[in-house]
């Protein structure tokens, strides 16, 4: 019984701190957008909020939770609520399976880096949570009653369940080659003694291009946000929403950017493993400072692949939809295909 109390308040404070560190996360990507918004286009951006503008996302979120919370006359008020709420904690959720670093051991007991980072269906966790977040945008374009709302919201299905198939057809790459669903299991087979070179990037660099690609789409940035495009749908799925709940739709855009970095560090880019063995530098396996180490080498990852992030968004034009449909169907779904299949070729070849 001891040990049951001790397994559950164990994985309650993992919890808290991620969804601490997720929300933390958010906070300094907006940051990160607006600067470097600001530097590309040879603007200032935030600096008038603490130094050097850093309190600025802070300020942000107390001006959302102050606004007015309205709700159009002729919306469904509880799917309205709902819908933000599915977005962001879908975002949340696939924290549960991701790992951050290799087991610590304190005493006799053994400490998992992550909420169940051992998770045999860890993967499969991942694409189930995603496929799940397309309902939160389109209950909020259906339930708002507002027809450009409506039309985000379709255009964000459509989007979605599209390069979903991509996607999944690239995750199977890694899967064979790693033989294991487990993201741990696949963050250790990328591990090498003499550098990163058995990264999944350098083995799969065609996958690499095709998930990354697909994670743009999935998380409606641009050049694939035309969920919201506000050319011509005003403001998209979300146009009805305003205080805390267009808070928690723009919550979780950021927190999926990062869970989308996050997973695309563990499948392509070695995770939290050094380019070298941990004794090379006297750190031994199991230890809390190789730990911390790998836990900064990990969000070190992730926080470039954000910055890539809004890189592109402030540097490539949206896709006309015509041509995001077309993209998805005739260009990346043939490709991962075709992936997969040489892929599964290659293996078969090296076992034997």
């Amino acid at each position: 019984m001891n040990e049951i109390l001790w397994i559950s308040l164990e994985a309650l404070i993992k919890a808290i701190i991620i969804l601490s560190l997720l929300l933390l996360s958010a906070a300094i990507s907006v940051y990160l957008e607006r600067k470097l918004s600001a530097w590309i286009q040879l603007r200032i951006g935030p600096n008038r909020v603490g130094p050097f503008g850093l309190l600025q996302p802070i300020v942000d979120v107390v001006k959302l939770i102050m606004k007015e919370d309205i709700v159009p006359n002729g919306a469904n008020k509880f799917l309205h609520g709902l819908a933000p709420v599915i977005s962001l904690a879908v975002a949340i959720m696939v924290w549960a399976v991701i790992p951050v670093a290799d087991p610590i051991k304190i005493g006799d007991h053994i400490i998992q880096m992550g909420i169940s980072p051992n998770a045999d269906i860890g993967i499969l966790f991942i694409l189930a949570m995603t496929s799940v977040g397309v309902y939160g945008i389109a209950l909020a374009g259906w339930s708002s009653n507002n027809k450009y709302s409506l039309l985000g919201g379709l255009r964000s299905s459509a989007q979605m369940i599209s390069y979903e198939l991509s996607m999944g057809l690239a995750i199977l790459s890694i899967i064979l080659i790693s033989g294991s669903f487990s993201l741990s299991d696949i963050v250790n087979q990328q591990f090498s003694h003499w550098g990163g070179f058995r990264w999944n990037i350098f083995i799969q660099p065609l996958g690499f291009l095709i998930f990354l690609t697909t994670a743009f789409a999935e998380t409606n940035r641009a050049p694939f946000d035309l969920p919201e495009a506000e050319q011509e749908l005003v403001s998209g799925y979300n146009t009805e929403y305003s205080g805390m709940r267009f808070g928690m739709f723009f919550l979780a855009e950021y927190a999926n950017m990062a869970t989308s970095s996050a997973i695309i560090t563990l499948l392509y880019l070695g995770g939290w493993t050094l380019p070298f063995a941990p004794s090379a530098i006297g750190l031994e396996q199991g230890t809390w400072i190789l730990g911390l180490v790998q836990f900064v080498i990990f969000a070190i990852k992730i926080y470039l692949l954000v910055m890539f992030f809004i890189w592109v968004r402030w540097t490539v034009p949206r896709f006309r939809y015509d041509q995001l449909m077309r993209l998805g169907w005739k260009v990346l779904l043939p490709l991962a295909l075709l992936n997969l299949i040489l892929t599964s070729f290659g293996v078969l070849f090296i076992n034997h």
